[in-house]
């Protein structure tokens, strides 16, 4: 195993790229030195100061210009504004000798061959022996750029391809040079998805490399079928985005997004380089890109794209779509397809492709002409661009976000089915995959002991796939490890005496399912194992309590029902705090409401760092009603230390409900008081997660875990808080910032977590708070604007975030 450790880092070109890079190094904890260029010219306020060429704010303008913007994008490229206090910034003349202190330097300036090959002849003069150094190139050859560079150098250089924005697009890919050690690779591919949270690729030195080959032609292919099968801009939109596992921005949005004329660099740049590419006249741009590209309709930065933002004569604004045909902007129109119809009752996804591609409407046909179209490049890039299948799916999962790669969806669809789509286009099928099926292998992908194994090519066998040991994967466990399930969850012995609870309802919702399931686990765990995980690898963690019940209930004011549901809620929680074995919960992504909720009761939390985790209920007219509100007033209480300040910090409790803040990271829920410094920790590889989550709890059955006693001990501060909450309530109110009913919520929520009207500062135990809160919830929903808030919700689809 390779010693060499990153302690400091250089990024070298401060752009979008190169300031999002800095600021995910950042994340996890590493020194960052960025640098740029020194301005040729003074700014207008520059020269208003008297400012000159040589002054240091001058030289340094551009680099801190770039971060600057950065930090203040959104979505933000950084965990917590105040990790940005590890990036020192500088400027390619002044400090470039500082290279010297680091341990890796990546390159991240101009697309231009002679541009990169002037910096890195400059780095080679202060570099350290032994550092290594990268480029972040999109599709430049890497065997050029370290052309006439030292030994060193060479022996230490490759490229390692991020994909924009750094911080949240996984896809990480490692492009050796000629002379690139081996030792490098290695230490570059583990740290990737170790340190940096990615999945790795190593990737062959082919133009485009994996990620933006398949991606770039999957998009190309998309708008040559648009003038084919004479579809509009809103029909692709709707069949290439989450029916099939992809973004919402699907297709044309996501275009809009990047930029048509980045999209245009790299089509002109494959076509031009991969002149035996079999699909090569399918990288020429169709005649509506050209002109989009005359007019600098390239998307959001020049205002129009394929969609246009407008604003109307009564000052709504409205989003029109571009008619590819007329060329001109129109209003939206709705896309429906009977196809899509058949798969509403279809979770899964890998479960519709099968009837996507049967489908008898246009849809049916589109789906049918574009998989076949995308199997036949795939199987042919094999041994071009990769020798292994699997790196071409991780590369589209991690760079595009699709939820299933070209040989996932094969996979889905049949093996043979897709080689007869292939053969009704046209195409022929791969020497390789006739091999495979006549051997009698029917899957590029098999699951053996909880492990994927895909298909080798040379050696024509199934091969487990590398890198799996430190993950735990609960699809491939879940058959075979399952030891309880409902319509709700699914209980899975995870080994080493941990269970695992994982949500399986719809949106991962909160029911009673939900709830009897998790108490199933905690009975299970107390009786015959150690320890408990809450964990799950669905889109979101949970997003909230099932809506529908609730306002079911409140409809029919069965208030007698609605008490014992939410008395359910809360005592679940509790048992996740009161057991005898330790709870251990792992949220990620969305985790609002009641989800929140879970987590703020577990003994310990094992969060992914994008976890946006909140207590939200105010959206819909209610407050925490599953121990939340109860659970930050204990919290708030855990910070007093000096009677002056008191206030003030449940205050801070109070707006975080009040506010329904929801944290943008998991290390900004720390700041929300929602995690513990000490307690709770953060994992950047999701992958790791549930494995990391395990371990937790059996460390903690190992070192002898002792139930908790129940608090008896929480301060509230009675009157004296509620008379201030009040007060602030009646002036938020006056200056029309918050409604009557907004008013009447925030009021409930002070007498909660004022511990009700005591005289004085009192000591009350977590029941007395949670009867106050159950009340004060259901006391909310039988508000008339409550159930308003609730019905409108279920009329969008949306779950109740609580």
């Amino acid at each position: 195993m390779s010693k060499r450790r990153i302690n400091k880092v250089a990024v070298i070109g401060s752009g979008i790229m190169g300031s999002g890079i800095a600021c995910h190094f950042a994340n996890i904890g590493v020194e960052v030195l960025l640098l740029d260029i020194v301005p040729r010219e003074l700014t207008d306020k520059e020269k208003a100061k008297g400012l000159t060429l040589e002054s240091k704010v001058v030289r340094n303008r551009l680099v801190n210009d770039h971060l600057t913007n950065s930090l203040k994008s959104k979505p933000s490229p950084i965990y917590h504004l105040d990790f940005a206090k590890r990036i020192t910034t500088g400027n390619m003349e002044d400090d470039i000798a500082k290279v010297k202190d680091v341990d890796w330097i990546i390159e991240v300036v101009i697309e231009r061959l002679d541009i990169k090959k002037q910096v890195f002849e400059n780095l080679d003069k202060h570099r350290t022996p032994g550092t290594l150094i990268t480029s972040n190139t999109s599709g430049i050859p890497i065997k050029f750029m370290s052309e006439g560079r030292s030994d060193d150098f060479q022996k230490h250089f490759c490229g390692t391809h991020f994909f924009n924005p750094a911080r949240y697009l996984d896809l990480f890919e490692i492009i050796p040079g000629p002379k690139t050690d081996q030792d490098v690779l290695d230490f570059l591919d583990s740290y990737g998805e170790k340190f940096l949270g990615k999945t790795t690729v190593v990737a062959k030195d082919t133009p485009a490399f994996i990620g933006n080959r398949v991606g770039t032609f999957s998009i190309m292919s998309l708008f040559h079928t648009v003038e084919e099968l004479g579809m509009t801009v809103e029909e692709v939109d709707k069949l290439t985005g989450p029916i099939i596992g992809r973004p919402k921005s699907a297709t044309f949005r996501t275009v809009d997004v990047v930029g048509l004329d980045t999209l245009v660099h790299v089509a002109n740049g494959i076509r031009d380089n991969v002149k035996d590419d079999e699909r090569n006249e399918l990288f020429a741009l169709p005649n509506y890109i050209d002109l989009m590209n005359d007019k600098k309709w390239l998307g959001s930065k020049t205002g129009q794209g394929f969609y246009k933002k407008i604003k109307n004569e009564d000052g709504s604004s409205e989003i029109q779509t571009l008619d590819l045909n007329t060329m001109e902007y129109r209003a939206n129109k709705r896309a429906s397809f009977t196809t899509l119809e058949l798969t509403k009752s279809i979770d899964n996804v890998a479960d519709r492709f099968p009837v996507l591609v049967n489908g008898k409407d246009k849809a049916g046909e589109f789906f049918r002409k574009n998989f076949a179209g995308l199997f036949a490049y795939v199987q042919n890039r094999i041994p071009e661009i990769t020798d292994e299948l699997y790196k071409i799916d991780d590369a589209m999962r991690a760079g595009y976000g699709w939820e299933h790669g070209p040989f996932q969806i094969w996979d889905a669809v049949g093996v043979e089915k897709g080689i007869e789509l292939m053969k009704a286009e046209g195409y022929e099928v791969a020497s390789w995959v006739s091999e495979m099926v006549s051997s009698g292998k029917n899957s590029f992908y098999t699951v053996k002991e909880g492990s994927t194994f895909y298909y080798d090519i040379p050696k024509k066998e199934f091969v487990k796939k590398p890198g799996q040991d430190g993950f735990i994967i609960l699809d491939n466990i879940r058959e075979s490890k399952q030891v309880f399930k409902n319509s709700g969850v699914v209980v899975e012995d995870l080994g080493d005496g941990i269970l695992n609870v994982e949500f399986r309802s719809k949106m991962n919702s909160i029911g009673g399912d939900v709830l009897a399931g998790l108490n199933k686990a905690i009975d299970m765990a107390e009786k015959d194992f150690a320890g408990l995980v809450v964990s799950n690898q669905g889109k979101n963690f949970s997003v909230g309590a099932n809506i529908g019940m609730i306002f079911m209930m409140a409809v029919e004011q069965e208030y007698d029902e609605l008490n014992a549901a939410v008395k359910y809620f809360q005592d679940t929680c509790m048992r996740l705090r009161y057991s005898s074995i330790p709870t251990v919960v792992a949220p990620h992504a969305m985790t609002l409401g009641g989800g929140c909720e879970m987590t703020l009761h577990a003994d310990r939390v094992v969060a992914a760092a994008e976890s946006y985790i909140g207590l939200v209920e105010f959206g819909v007219g209610v407050i925490p009603g599953g121990g939340g509100s109860k659970e930050m007033a204990l919290r708030a209480s855990e910070t007093y230390h000096k009677d002056d300040v008191e206030l003030n910090r449940l205050r801070e409790y109070f707006l975080a409900i009040g506010m329904a803040k929801v944290s943008t990271s998991a290390y900004e829920a720390y700041d929300l008081g929602i995690l513990k410094p000490g307690k709770d920790i953060v994992v950047v590889n999701k992958n790791r997660q549930i494995a990391a989550a395990k371990e937790v709890a059996k460390f903690m059955a190992d070192q002898g875990y002792t139930k908790p006693i129940p608090r008896t001990d929480i301060k509230v501060l009675g009157k004296q808080a509620l008379g201030a909450f009040y007060v602030g309530t009646d002036q938020m109110n006056a200056g029309k910032y918050i409604s009557d009913h907004d008013k009447k919520i925030a009021n409930k929520l002070a007498y909660v977590m004022a511990g009700g009207d005591l005289s004085e500062a009192s000591y009350v135990s977590e029941q007395y708070l949670l009867d106050l809160e159950r009340e004060a919830f259901l006391s909310l929903t039988g508000e008339r604007k409550t159930l308003e808030r609730l019905q409108h919700m279920i009329q969008k689809g949306k779950p109740l975030r609580n």
